[in-house]
């Protein structure tokens, strides 16, 4: 076994138990509910953030019951704000198949906690070890950094095969005694070092306990850790939102498809030109609309240009948007109990209800100076 290898394990878990996280709230249990919550929620989100999510989650959704039981409207009014909104749809279903399929009790085994929705293999191995001690390599971000870094790495894990090597590399240096305490400690203790030792920029390497063995310290360039020259091209997109007021202070918010940027969520209605959102309009609207100043909303691999465009409602047919249109009127007492796109929730909050006419100047929305 290379000497990188010798006793990786009894030094992550010394250094957890001496100088890693205790306090997050999800720690100190063993209910395999509550950590696949805190796993799912903390999928490319930061802790602060899950922070302030987790214990409000649970006690609107206490058990699996619960949250399997509860509208998809209450999971994504609650997760609002999370982002990567199919991870709410996913849990939602997962919660459903516990029940239905397995009596409530998530299964034991990695192996079989997989095959439930929104489970991946590592998200499956570190319930299996949290809960049950399970002897099951994870492989997030954060680890695969801590391992490249600490074995030099340096195969290209965009290639399946250099993927698959990770991953068994990983299995063979899992504690092989005390399991039941050994794996949790293990498991916390590589996802704390790379969250908060071993950190994509400016590594605390003094800090490490890996340190003396780190292939990536001794060359110096442990931010050329992990390869993966494969990336993923960011692209941009405009959307124009249509933001109607009726009195007393309600917007018009209709379900986006079940498919795409923000399935599943209510929100304004979303077109991809000026031109099309204008050709909605009844003309007699066309004059009062208010576009305001864009704003930049960064997703994953994607810039996102939003362009809010104000009208009120009051000169329109009685009918509409409501005949046949989906959707309905939503007042803001109403709003935090759906589940909106991020921008949105934040537009509408900082957006006066019930503004006089607005007037933009611009032509190609209607307006006009004078």
């Amino acid at each position: 076994m290379p000497t990188t290898e010798t006793g990786l394990a009894d030094r992550v878990i010394g250094w957890q138990r001496s100088a890693g996280r205790h306090h997050l709230p999800w720690q100190g249990t063993r209910d395999p509910y509550r950590v696949w919550l805190s796993e799912i929620m903390l999928q490319q989100t930061q802790v602060s953030t899950v922070l302030d999510y987790y214990p409000r989650f649970l006690q609107r959704f206490p058990d699996v019951q619960s949250l399997a039981a509860a509208p998809m409207d209450d999971v994504l009014g609650l997760w609002s704000g999370l982002g990567y909104y199919s991870r709410a749809r996913n849990l939602h279903r997962c919660a459903q198949a516990v029940v239905d399929e397995h009596g409530g009790v998530f299964p034991r085994s990695a192996e079989a906690l997989a095959t439930l929705p929104g489970i991946g293999r590592s998200t499956a191995a570190a319930i299996a070890a949290f809960c049950h001690g399970e002897r099951a390599a994870i492989l997030d971000g954060n680890v695969k950094r801590v391992l490249t870094r600490a074995w030099g790495f340096d195969q290209d894990l965009s290639v399946t095969a250099n993927e698959r090597a990770l991953w068994q590399r990983a299995e063979s240096v899992l504690p092989t005694r005390d399991l039941p305490t050994a794996m949790p400690a293990y498991t916390q203790g590589l996802m704390d070092l790379g969250a908060t030792v071993c950190t994509r920029s400016r590594p605390a390497c003094a800090g490490c306990p890996l340190g003396d063995i780190c292939v990536a310290r001794r060359e110096g360039a442990p931010e050329r850790y992990p390869v993966k020259t494969r990336r993923v091209r960011r692209s941009h997109q405009n959307l124009w939102l249509l933001h109607l007021q009726e009195l007393p202070a309600q917007v018009w918010l209709a379900p986006r498809p079940s498919e795409g940027i923000w399935a599943a969520l209510h929100c304004l209605p979303t077109f991809d030109s000026r031109e099309a959102l204008m050709a909605a309009l009844p003309e007699a609207l066309r004059g009062d609309a208010f576009e305001h100043t864009p704003v930049r909303h960064v997703l994953t691999h994607r810039d996102l240009d939003l362009h809010f465009v104000s009208v009120n409602v009051g000169a329109a047919p009685a009918d509409w948007p409501g005949d046949g249109a989906p959707g309905a009127w939503y007042a803001p007492a109403q709003w935090a109990a759906l589940g909106l796109p991020a921008p949105v929730r934040r537009f509408l909050a900082d957006t006066p209800a019930q503004q006089a006419p607005l007037f933009s100047g611009d032509p190609a929305l209607g307006g006009g100076a004078g």
